[in-house]
């Protein structure tokens, strides 16, 4: 799939996870950054309104075409730190909504 790409994560993170949650985005981030084919990230917390999500992350990328090598590179990363995401959402009561999105045509 060619033209922009994004990677839209929302967290629902308890406060005593916030700064454990924080140093794992910003690491895996880093990984992201070093990719070919990215263009930016952003790391959101909700400050107010009713939203169920008070956590978002945003990466946009060249293209689709890229998902599979990063996130290999993603996992090679996690692995070589000895980080496993799934423990970390279960030991913190972290829920997650994870997805791909595309632009809309205007």
């Amino acid at each position: 799939m060619s033209g922009a790409f994004f990677r839209v994560d929302k967290f629902i993170v308890p406060v005593a996870a916030r700064e454990e949650f924080l140093v794992n985005v910003m690491m895996t981030h880093k990984v992201l950054e070093a990719q070919e084919g990215f263009i930016d990230h952003t790391v959101l917390e909700q400050i107010a309104g009713p939203g169920e999500y008070n956590f978002v992350t945003i990466a946009q990328w060249e293209s689709a075409d890229v998902v599979e090598r990063v996130r290999a590179a993603v996992a090679a990363a996690h692995k070589a730190a000895n980080f496993d995401p799934q423990e970390l959402f279960a030991r913190l009561g972290i829920r997650a909504d994870i997805a791909s999105y595309k632009p809309v045509a205007a």
